[in-house]
Order: structure tokens, then C-alpha cells, then sequence
């Protein structure tokens, strides 16, 4: 990552075609070429480096045949036990993205403080859920393509096609091992929009999703409270609401909520960075007259 130009267009240059797009159409000749390229680069070491990137790759000369195969060769290796809240709805005033901060891998929690919404520029959104890894460095890449695009046509893709690059790349890595279910938002000339990207390059076009583990629990709130025609505030409080008792009844949602604001006007704006969500629980049930324990209503004696 020392590389000045790391992440750039010209970062990508160097890697041999068939490594970034495994099922693009070539003649014979020129397919076995590159494979011998990658295989000269890859070696024995597993170790395969491009000028933007240093992939540490699994050892033997077929890397690509090895992934392919790796599903059915070792099924549970690919399967990660994974936990989030993601939430995102469209309303009036735009769209509303909120999301919980803790990182798991089953029992284990790692962090409460990630950041699930990944701003990839200036009019775009993305929230994660899933691996990590995957979701970070494929938005990040769309929002080369993104540049890319406006440098080569003099205007900003509009979401669709930003959706639908991102949408394009996980069919070519379908079956692959990418993990990865994402909510893809932003706005443009014709006001916000919000789309569903899932690794098996599902792509839908919705007005509420609730990605994760947690999301069951946020659309029960979701499903009783939504309307389109909130406001900015009812809006944000739904969004708090929703993530907050998705956290309370998933072990592997917590941490803190943060709130973005995807306008109809080209941009979008962060409401919340940090709201501890260990005590708004209770506060939410304490509003109702409950204790938020779940015992009202029981006899004294198992009280």
C-alpha cells in the first residue's frame, strides 16, 4: 500500500486479465498464454503481486481450477458464521441507511465499532454484510469504475449502472467463495434509489431491506412502522428503533448505531455517527410501561 498510484486505475494494469475476470471469452491461444503468465507469476510461493495488490494465494500452480473446486472439496471452509443488521428504506425525502457496528465470527466478537456503511463517493452508498473483505474492496473498486466512467464521459453514472457494476462482478465471481449481501443506494438526476446486491449477483430494486442476521427482527419493526410519507425525523428515530431491537434479540448485532441520509438531490449526509445501543432498549420500553425484560405481565413469583 506504500505504491502512491495504489488503488488506481493504472493499479489494476499489471494483473493478468483471466486472474480479475476468470470467464471472460478468449481464443485457445490467447487463453493458454495467459495462464501460462499467471502461473509464471504465481509460481510455487502462492504468492501473486500486481502492482496495486499482493494476493497471498493458496499453493499449487491452478489457483483458479483450485477456487472453482473449493466449495465442493471443502464446503464448511467457505461458510462463514457471520452476524449484522443492516437496514435501508426508501421514504420521501430520500432514503434512510442504518446499521449496527459489531464484527463476529460465531461466538467470537471482534469489534462493536465497524463501519457497515461504505461511502464509495460522493453520491453513492454501500452497506456490508457478510465478509468484510469482500464488501469493502469490490465497492471501493466500483468506485474506481465510477471515476473511470466520468473521466472517459463527462458525467456521473447514474445508480442503475453503478448497481449494475457491481451486480456484473459478483456473476463473474458466482460460486467463487465471495460472501457478500449488500444494499446498494444513491442518487442522482432522477432522486434516490436503493438496490439489493447479494454474491450470487442478485440484484433488486426495492423500497425496504433488512440484510443479516438481525433482519428479521428489524423488519418486525420496520413492517409496523413504516410509511412512506415520513418525515426526515420520523424517519431517523424508525431507523434507530428498527436497529436497536434487531440488537437486543441477535448476539451478533450490537455496538452503536450510525444513520446516513441518501438525498433526492445528489448527495448524501451522515445524521449519526455513534448511538450506544446498550441502554436504548430499555428506554424504548420504558416509554410503553414496560421493563424491556420481558417479564411483564407474569406472576409475582417468577418475577
Amino acid at each position: 500500500m506504500d505504491n502512491e498510484n495504489f488503488g488506481l486505475a493504472k493499479s489494476f494494469s499489471s494483473a493478468p486479465v483471466l486472474s480479475i475476470s476468470p470467464h471472460t471469452n478468449f481464443s485457445q491461444k490467447e487463453q493458454t498464454d495467459i495462464e501460462h503468465e499467471l502461473n509464471e507469476q504465481v509460481g510455487t510461493t502462492g504468492e501473486y503481486v500486481s502492482e496495486g495488490f499482493c494476493f497471498k494465494l493458496a499453493p499449487g500452480q491452478d489457483q483458479i481450477g483450485f477456487m472453482r473446486s473449493l466449495k465442493e472439496k471443502a464446503p464448511k471452509l467457505t461458510d462463514f458464521a457471520k452476524g449484522t443488521t443492516t437496514l435501508a428504506f426508501e421514504f420521501q425525502e430520500g432514503v434512510l441507511v442504518a446499521v449496527d457496528a459489531r464484527a463476529t465470527m460465531g461466538a467470537f466478537i471482534s469489534s462493536n465499532n465497524v463501519r457497515k456503511v461504505i461511502e464509495i463517493n460522493d453520491f453513492l452508498l454501500g452497506t456490508m454484510a457478510g465478509g468484510a473483505a469482500d464488501c469493502m474492496f469490490w465497492e471501493k473498486y466500483v468506485a474506481m469504475q465510477c471515476r473511470v466512467y466520468e473521466l472517459r464521459n463527462g458525467e456521473k453514472p447514474s445508480v442503475a449502472m453503478a448497481s449494475m457494476m457491481l451486480a456484473s462482478i459478483m456473476r463473474q465471481y458466482r460460486g467463487q467463495g465471495l460472501s457478500m449481501g449488500t444494499m446498494f443506494t444513491g442518487s442522482d438526476k432522477t432522486g434516490a434509489s436503493l438496490y439489493y446486491i447479494d454474491n450470487d449477483a442478485t440484484r433488486v430494486k426495492g423500497r425496504l431491506f433488512a440484510v443479516g442476521s438481525g433482519g428479521t427482527f428489524a423488519y418486525g419493526v420496520l413492517d409496523t412502522n413504516y410509511r412512506y410519507d415520513m418525515s426526515l425525523d420520523e424517519a431517523v428515530n424508525l431507523g434507530i428503533r428498527a436497529i436497536t431491537s434487531a440488537t437486543f434479540k441477535d448476539s451478533a448485532s450490537g455496538g452503536v448505531v450510525r444513520i446516513y441520509h441518501v438525498t433526492n438531490h445528489g448527495k448524501w449526509n451522515l445524521i449519526h455517527d455513534a448511538i450506544d445501543v446498550s441502554e436504548l432498549h430499555y428506554q424504548f420500553e420504558q416509554n410503553k410501561g414496560h421493563t424491556g425484560r420481558g417479564n411483564e405481565g407474569k406472576p409475582n413469583k417468577y418475577l
